[in-house]
């Protein structure tokens, strides 16, 4: 008898548990649990952490979200199990995307392409991101990466956190220190969780102490930026937006077509580089459980 009871869903191969004394079953949610002595499960992607309710009954020793963020969590989660969540398989991939809409953003490669388009040899000057200062409010996995792969770019870097601190790299502002901190920043990007504290945080007032023609980015979630908001600063700033309110953006939203917006429909974990780190992660995951260790990512114990 195996010593493990996996549930997976359809979107993980066969073979990723190999080597592992575990019986998978399959389950993406969308009936009633196969069984209910499952001890780990893994939640399938792109459904939203609500689905967690679909739970109730069970007792899993761990439940493995497919995200880094687990905003709903706290309200939908059954009593009594463990959370983690997937931290170390985004990063990277939303980094890349982060720093791709800011380069696209500061050479203009929106009006490259059409330039393509039109077969028109057109030159022009672009701002360039060198030189510039960048404010990236979130210091946490993805905030960091993106930070790693700005510094080489020759750009100054003011970081926001929740929580005032120093540590190696220098000097970490509380978000309250943002009024003082929005006019000096050629580019803010948002990487922050939602919840609370970070719920429309860019609002008129946060957008209105920007300077003019600065870039914001917003990869982390839609409602951390209030869009009525933005539309209303259309034109005095622009906008790189991976994620929106609402989501997805209905066809006919005015932003779609706003001058100095860059939308994309919030591609920034999805790379080829998330299934080998999605697998490895779960790798790991089943080690601690089988060797009776503390697993890795606890978000939250319902």
């Amino acid at each position: 008898m195996a010593q493990l009871t996996v549930s997976l869903p359809s979107s993980l191969p066969d073979d990723v548990l190999d080597g592992f004394d575990v019986e998978i079953v399959r389950w993406d949610f969308d009936v009633p649990a196969p069984r209910s002595d499952v001890d780990v499960v893994v939640v399938p992607g792109g459904r939203g952490v609500s689905i967690v309710k679909e739970l109730e009954g069970l007792h899993p020793r761990l439940v493995q979200l497919s995200a880094i963020g687990y905003d709903g969590l706290v309200e939908n989660a059954p009593a009594g199990m463990v959370f983690a969540n997937a931290a170390t398989v985004y990063e990277t991939p939303t980094a890349e995307l982060t720093l791709g809409l800011i380069l696209a953003a500061e050479r203009e490669l929106p009006r490259v392409v059409l330039a393509q388009q039109n077969n028109n040899w057109e030159r022009f000057y672009a701002r360039g991101l060198a030189d510039s200062t960048v404010l990236v409010i979130g210091t946490g996995g993805v905030g960091q990466a993106i930070i790693d792969r700005l510094l080489p770019f020759e750009v100054d870097v003011m970081r926001v956190a929740s929580r005032e601190r120093d540590d190696e790299d220098g000097h970490v502002f509380p978000t309250a220190a943002l009024p003082e901190l929005l006019p000096q920043a050629d580019i803010v990007i948002l990487a922050v969780p939602l919840n609370d504290a970070t719920r429309h945080l860019v609002d008129d007032a946060f957008l209105a102490a920007m300077r003019d023609d600065a870039l914001l980015v917003n990869i982390a979630r839609g409602p951390v930026a209030d869009t009525d908001a933005l539309l209303r600063h259309v034109g005095r700033l622009r906008f790189a937006l991976d994620v929106t309110e609402p989501e997805p953006l209905p066809a006919d939203h005015p932003l779609w077509k706003a001058p100095g917006v860059l939308i994309a429909p919030h591609l920034g974990g999805l790379s080829a580089a998330q299934f080998s780190r999605e697998n490895a992660l779960l790798r790991r995951q089943i080690a601690h459980v089988l060797a009776g260790e503390e697993p890795e990512n606890i978000v939250y114990r319902s």
